[in-house]
């Protein structure tokens, strides 16, 4: 596997692997990665003839009393991992290298109707700093496809609409949220729970497997199934953000003949912020 660190160094590989007209897959991370993350190389390199990852802690999708500075960096173990799942090429770039040395810098702005909705309520700006950070990254290894975990069901949408919006020539590739034995959704956010904290976690994939099914099969109406699961979820130690019904292909409220659904939620253990989501299908 080839690291590099400079625009330069990517772009001039990547444009020896396009003059051998190979498709060209990328994985944006944040590092720290787990079996999640390597579902989404071994995704990627199903679809593509080479596969670039990059490892880069975005400061412009964290709010001021978000974890920036204490989001875990696992480089070596990282870089190790990638190899082992055959990566091709692991961009590494710096702050300095994404955002300049200036103080200032172009932003993408995301259309209210998606922004200002689900975890962008207390989240503000995030999506933003999502997609600015992966429209660069785009710019910069000018991938043919790009694969996305379906956990962060919010950012593929908005990643979707940048892609459609700004002409992108990139095939945005959704894979399935990987889960521990227990049915918690993968997250690097899960190493901060403690104990009792992580016992409690997969309840939160019962809750919305529980609320899907009742939907589904009409014993309760959506409003009240939702109430439900809020208690249920407060019963259990969460501190509940949301839990919403959405439409899939745009996040909007579903209308009636809309059967394409997505249960969503977030919730803090402690101060662990979780999120997770269930994609199901009215008859």
């Amino acid at each position: 596997m080839l690291t590099v660190s400079s625009v330069e160094a990517l772009r001039d590989q990547v444009a020896q692997w396009k003059q051998q007209d190979n498709i060209i897959g990328f994985v944006p991370t944040m590092g720290n990665l787990h079996a999640g993350h390597l579902a989404l190389i071994d995704r990627a390199k199903q679809a593509a003839d080479k596969v670039v990852a990059s490892i880069f802690v975005n400061p412009t999708q964290f709010g001021p009393n978000e974890d920036f500075d204490s989001y875990p960096r696992t480089m070596d173990a990282d870089s190790e991992a990638l190899v082992q799942h055959e990566t091709d090429l692991l961009f590494t770039p710096s702050v300095e290298t994404m955002y300049g040395t200036g103080g200032q810098t172009m932003m993408v702005h995301v259309p209210d109707e998606l922004n200002d909705m689900l975890c962008g309520v207390s989240r503000p700006g995030h999506f933003n700093g999502v997609a600015t950070v992966v429209s660069k990254l785009f710019n910069q290894v000018q991938p043919d496809i790009a694969v996305f975990g379906q956990k962060d069901f919010q950012q593929l949408a908005v990643i979707r609409q940048l892609v459609k919006d700004l002409a992108f020539p990139i095939e945005i590739i959704g894979h399935e949220t990987m889960r521990e034995a227990d049915g918690l959704a993968m997250s690097s956010r899960n190493n901060y729970l403690a104990e009792q904290e992580r016992q409690l976690a997969p309840h939160l994939q019962k809750a919305l497997l529980e609320l899907t099914e009742q939907i589904k099969t009409g014993r309760q109406k959506t409003e009240t199934a939702i109430k439900n699961t809020l208690k249920q979820l407060e019963e259990n130690g969460f501190d509940v953000e949301y839990v919403e019904i959405r439409r899939q292909s745009d996040l909007k409220t579903p209308e009636l003949g809309d059967n394409s659904l997505v249960a969503l939620v977030a919730a803090k253990l402690g101060r662990t912020r979780l999120i997770d989501n269930c994609l199901f299908e009215l008859e």
